[in-house]
């Protein structure tokens, strides 16, 4: 895929591999727009973002709005869409994750990570798609997670919304496909992100054990694979051999995966 003069629309850009995969098209000639609540993380991200920048006629945009709110998100996009035209890629990287045990973890917790997850998600797709049908051509990209194909103790909140960005991908990809625009979903493995070092401080210590046991990898190393991924039209973009293992016999290595989790569960701290 050519991004020279695209105009790609990445929420949660101002961090993490959001803002690693806008470096990355910025180098490669793309206009971009930016989407996060807090203007001043947005701010920091564009001066990073514009010293990549392939060419000077290229723009970066940032757009402050929450992805909760459809109204929000919807006026961000538009005055995106104004500014440098119809989107050409659409990456929903917003995400939140609060792990902890069910019984522990109040309500709201639930309620706000779907609302982020998912239906930020759903949100954005539906504030770009009709620029996207009107011109027969597009790209949207979700970021779910290897949590989003296997449940993993102390994500209760966590996994269930990012099993619905799976099923959402899954289910758009079939139709969309007839008006010219390809699907993406990918499942990232623990990244090395402000929002991992967020989430440790309060993870269960049997969580810990599950993911301590699995390579942490770079917001820079996860976004070189995405955008290799976009490249070649991959539905399913899976960074790292054990991520794609589980994608591609999940539902056969449940009982081994539950096996393993049990067994580092069962483990007496040291």
């Amino acid at each position: 895929m050519d991004f020279y003069q695209q105009h790609a629309i990445i929420t949660g850009g101002s961090s993490g591999i959001g803002k690693a995969i806008a470096i990355m098209l910025a180098k490669e000639g793309a206009n971009l727009s930016l989407i996060a609540r807090r203007e001043d993380i947005l701010s920091q991200a564009k001066a990073e973002i514009e010293a990549a920048k392939a060419s000077p006629e290229q723009k970066v945009i940032c757009l402050s709005a929450s992805v909760t709110q459809f109204d929000d998100i919807q006026t961000a996009i538009n005055q995106g869409i104004e500014e440098l035209g119809p989107p050409d890629l659409l990456i929903t990287s917003a995400g939140m994750a609060h792990p902890g045990y069910f019984q522990e973890l109040p309500l709201e917790v639930f309620e706000d990570t779907m609302n982020v997850n998912y239906f930020g998600t759903l949100y954005a797709i539906q504030s770009a798609l009709p620029s996207m049908i009107k011109q027969q051509q597009g790209h949207i990209v979700m970021i779910s997670s290897v949590a989003g194909l296997v449940g993993v103790y102390g994500y209760t909140a966590y996994s269930p919304s990012k099993f619905a960005v799976r099923g959402l991908a899954e289910s758009l990809r079939g139709e969309l496909k007839q008006c010219g625009i390809d699907v993406s979903v990918v499942y990232p493995p623990d990244t090395d992100t402000p929002q991992l070092a967020a989430e440790n401080l309060i993870k269960p210590e049997e969580t810990k054990r599950i993911t301590q046991s699995t390579k942490i990898w770079t917001a820079q190393e996860v976004a070189e694979v995405i955008v290799k991924g976009m490249k070649r039209r991959e539905f399913a973009i899976t960074p790292g051999v054990e991520a794609k293992m589980i994608q591609n016999f999940h539902s056969l290595l449940t009982p081994i995966t539950h096996w393993y989790f049990d067994r580092l569960v069962n483990q007496k701290g040291d």
